[in-house]
């Protein structure tokens, strides 16, 4: 499975709950999402990440899953492989002694609803703001930036202030980190 991610800081949470609800998404309740995130040995921030495989072991409602994911044509378009684990702090040692490295941790409040084929997520990052973030996921090749177009359009069309990021929640957070 691919999943092709558009993502976006929201200048007017408020704004937005309203155009998505007039969109027609209904969002569910918030949820707190803890995430430890691994990259291999050797990357370093700055780096390319396509083709790397990046690991995420994140904690949600007392659930662990644990996801890899492999950037392909950006870092918003990646292969993922996800599954629930029983033990968190067994498989962060795993994953350590895999040889990857913990580099931060990101504590975000999503609510999620749908529209279509595409997975809507209003997230409150902790350090960074409000973000909605629009996720397909495809089984087959279509093309990702087209895929990614076609939401940024979609997003538009709300008619709220929204600045596109082709950043990840962990780059951003080690930017406002260093700021």
């Amino acid at each position: 499975m691919r999943e092709i991610e558009t993502k976006y800081r929201v200048a007017d949470p408020d704004a937005l709950l309203a155009a998505l609800r007039e969109a027609g998404v209904t969002l569910g309740d918030p949820v707190l999402q803890d995430d430890q995130v691994y990259a291999p040995v050797g990357w370093e921030p700055g780096m390319s990440r396509v083709g790397r495989t990046f690991c995420r072991l994140r904690t949600q409602d007392g659930l662990h899953v644990f996801t890899a994911k492999t950037p392909a044509a950006n870092p918003m378009e990646h292969t993922e492989h996800e599954t629930a684990v029983a033990d968190r702090g067994q498989m962060h040692a795993a994953v350590v002694r895999m040889g990857y490295v913990p580099s931060l941790r990101i504590v975000k409040e999503r609510r999620v609803g749908a529209l279509r084929d595409t997975l809507v997520c209003v997230d409150r990052v902790e350090g960074l703001g409000t973000f909605l973030e629009l996720e397909v996921v495809v089984d087959d090749d279509r093309d990702g930036p087209a895929v990614q177009a076609e939401s940024d359009r979609w997003a538009r069309g709300l008619g709220v202030e929204l600045e596109h990021t082709t950043d990840t929640y962990d780059i951003l957070v080690r930017a406002a980190g260093s700021t």
